[in-house]
């Protein structure tokens, strides 16, 4: 590593230690505290092994002390945020009763603002918990914990997409994971990883050239969060500009029959506490406020009245017309520029939405970097399949 790059990395692991320290600092969550503590720790030893010229050191001491140590930790002690437990009791719920939303909610603390397939990550707690006499000891809670099987999607999805891209390994992918991007809602929520596993897997599978697993991976997506339509768009663009319209539609048609397949029982069983905990609640339209705060333009012009709110949504219509005609007049012809263009349809909604978080944004961030890994940029596209529909040679991976 020439001095040049030792300075970059050692201020960018400084950099990180920073951004940690804001946490124990400025936070009132035990859990963000606690990942703040233990993340400058490893970042400013990580720091310190880059500056003595031992990369992979530091990237160890980054993993062991921003990702590990704090995960483990939350997780043997039963600490977390609000939607670790949210997810477990969705999956107590779905095994004792079939439903997946507590009727008539009488506190944010009772609100599932999720799909009905988030609670499937919520069954291996339930399941230990009811059956295998473990009670609630240390490998319950390591095996059961919603993170860890969050995460697991996300490995999982991003594995499987850089398996099908024939992709060699990289080492922006652990860094990735070592970063606070990743390894903060790893530790302590880990809500939005299946998410961005099961889209980073469509896009792959799109690029590959295959439709209906790139249905299927978004199909489940969708059936976790509605936040997950934009990527059905962006990958029936990629198919549809790279193997012809025939595939972006048979994408599309399998990833709604697979949101519908997982999403219907659930929607038919409770109606109504789906539209007002899925729909409702997070765009502050229920009786109950949601937690999702931050001071996004969105939120703040939603504060200001109902006509703020009116004008939010009216503005996220736009920005979401926009990304849309961007997709018909420039489809993405590869895997990064679909990543990329999924990541700016993401970003204004977050930013735009009338109820988000900063962590949000986490998601266009993993997929630009994760897209990137898989397929360096400056690749050189696949010849891209005419228009017709007809079914050409399968384009090489691009890599």
């Amino acid at each position: 590593m020439t001095p040049s790059r030792t300075v970059r990395w050692t201020a960018g692991w400084l950099l990180a230690a920073v951004w940690a320290l804001s946490f124990p600092l400025f936070s009132g969550l035990a859990p963000h505290r606690l990942w703040g503590w233990c993340a400058a720790a490893g970042y400013l030893a990580a720091a310190a092994a880059t500056a003595l010229g031992r990369r992979r050191e530091a990237l160890g001491a980054a993993l062991l002390g921003a990702v590990a140590v704090p995960l483990l930790y939350l997780v043997l002690t039963g600490q977390g945020q609000s939607e670790v437990g949210v997810i477990e009791r969705s999956g107590r719920l779905l095994l004792a009763t079939g439903k997946t939303y507590v009727d008539h909610p009488a506190g944010v603390g009772e609100y599932t603002p999720y799909l009905p397939a988030m609670s499937l990550l919520g069954l291996p707690r339930a399941l230990l918990d009811g059956g295998s006499g473990w009670g609630g000891g240390w490998a319950v809670r390591l095996l059961g914990d919603a993170r860890i099987w969050c995460a697991a999607a996300l490995a999982g999805g991003t594995w499987a997409g850089r398996r099908l891209l024939g992709a060699a390994p990289s080492p922006l992918l652990p860094l990735l994971v070592a970063s606070p991007v990743v390894a903060l809602p790893l530790a302590v929520s880990g809500v939005d990883l299946p998410l961005a596993g099961l889209c980073c897997l469509a896009l792959a599978a799109a690029a590959s050239g295959r439709p209906a697993l790139a249905g299927v991976a978004l199909g489940a997506a969708c059936a976790l969060k509605w936040t997950a339509l934009p990527a059905v768009a962006v990958a029936a663009a990629l198919l549809g500009s790279r193997r012809g319209a025939r595939a972006a539609v048979r994408c599309a048609v399998v990833a709604g029959a697979v949101t519908a397949a997982l999403v219907l029982p659930g929607a038919l069983l409770q109606p109504g506490e789906l539209w007002r905990q899925v729909f409702a609640f997070p765009t502050g339209r229920s009786e109950v406020a949601t937690p999702a705060a931050s001071p996004l333009p969105g939120h703040l012009l939603a504060e200001l009245g109902p006509w703020g709110w009116y004008l939010t949504v009216a503005l996220l219509g736009l920005g979401g017309l926009g990304v849309a005609l961007s997709l018909w007049v420039r489809p993405p012809r590869t895997l990064v520029a679909a990543a990329d263009r999924l990541a700016l349809g993401l970003t204004l909604a977050f930013l735009l939405a009338p109820a988000a978080r900063f962590g949000y944004l986490a998601l266009p961030v993993l997929l630009v970097v994760w897209a990137r890994s898989a397929a360096p940029a400056g690749a050189v596209p696949s010849r891209v399949v005419a228009r017709s529909g007809r079914r050409g040679p399968r384009p090489a991976p691009v890599r």
